[in-house]
This record gives C-alpha cells, structure tokens and sequence, in this order.
C-alpha cells in the first residue's frame, strides 16, 4: 500500500520539484501539495494523510507550529525539510511530536528513506546535528535571552516582542542588554552576527 504523502512548502518551485521526485516512486502518493500552512492543516485534519513533509526556509518561525499542530492529528506524522536548522528549532522537535528533520542536501535515496521511517513510526534526526543543537553547553544566552534574539533577528522591535512575550518594553531592552554583554559584542546587530554564526538562533 503507498504511503500518502502531502507536501507543504512556500516556495513554488520548490513545492512542485519536491512533489515530482516523490511522484517518481511508486511506493509514495502524494495527495496535495500547498503553499499555504492553513490550508495545509485543513487539508491533513480532513483527509489524514500518513506523512507530511514541511519544507521551510530558516526565517519561518511558524513552520514548527504548523508540525506541531499536523503532529497531534491522529494517523498523520510530520517531518520538517530545510537547509538547515538552528538550535531552538531542534530541541523543540526533539521535545515534541515532530517525527524528523532532514537536511535538504540529503541524496533522495536517505529522504526516501526518513519518510519510510516516519511511516513506520520511527522519528528520524540527524544524530551529528541534534547533539551539537541539544548539547548547547557553548552559549552562555538564557532560553528567554534567545528568545528575544531571535524576535529581534525576525526583525521585531521592542514593542512588539515585549507584546509577543508579555514583557514591558524596558525588560525586553534590559534582555537585549544582557545578550551584548554576555557576547561579547559591540552592539545588537554583532550580538546576532555572533548568535548567528553559531547557530544559537
């Protein structure tokens, strides 16, 4: 029986080339492919498919959520693509019900195979890149600090993450604060560069 497949990915040509090489093997059925994560989980919560794959680009912070939520539908499995992952973005998976997280630079045989297994009901992480993401033991940034610096990388500004984290502004300023000093850095904008290279966020 084929494994039924929904590709959900922004970019159009990266959605229809996904959804092509899945089409090559005839063990794989995909039964829709979308752009946009609402309609996608409509469309999982209604026809249940076994897998679902989220291709996403490293800004797209809802990308996880969008797993999350198609994780909790009983019969579906999800598994995030991208080219690569930050840190938060892999302990958050590793914690929850996310079933996997592939690297898109993988031969299509290994992806095949992470959706093979995601079937079966094994959660599939590449074990190099979850310890050195859930290792952590480098960065000296508090969970709430990363938190604030990655709002900020989104291109946030203090109002607005003080009103996503239910902080005052002058809390979300003394976090931003703390980050530069901890790093070293000479301002905000190194801070980022430095949580960047290392791929805290």
């Amino acid at each position: 029986m084929a494994i039924d497949v929904l590709v959900s990915d922004v970019l159009h040509l990266s959605r229809f080339a996904l959804t092509a090489l899945l089409g090559q093997e005839e063990e794989f059925c995909v039964v829709g492919s979308m752009s946009n994560y609402l309609d996608a989980l409509d469309f999982a919560e209604l026809h249940r498919p076994d897998v679902v794959i989220i291709s996403f680009q490293r800004e797209e912070s809802d990308a996880v959520a969008f797993a999350e939520k198609v994780a909790s539908i009983p019969g579906c499995r999800s598994m995030l693509l991208a080219t690569s992952f930050t840190r938060p973005v892999v302990r958050r998976a590793f914690a929850g019900e996310i079933a996997g997280l592939v690297q898109r630079d993988v031969p299509p045989r290994q992806f095949f195979d992470a959706i093979r297994r995601v079937h079966l009901g094994e959660r599939v992480f590449d074990a190099e890149l979850t310890v050195a993401a859930l290792g952590n033991g480098d960065c000296p940034l508090t969970p709430r600090e990363l938190s604030v610096l990655t709002h900020v990388y989104q291109g946030d500004t203090v109002g607005e993450i003080a009103a996503r984290l239910r902080l005052s502004d002058g809390t979300v300023r003394n976090y931003l604060s703390s980050v530069v000093a901890k790093l070293n850095a000479r301002n905000r904008i190194d801070a980022l560069r430095i949580a960047r290279e290392s791929h805290w966020i």
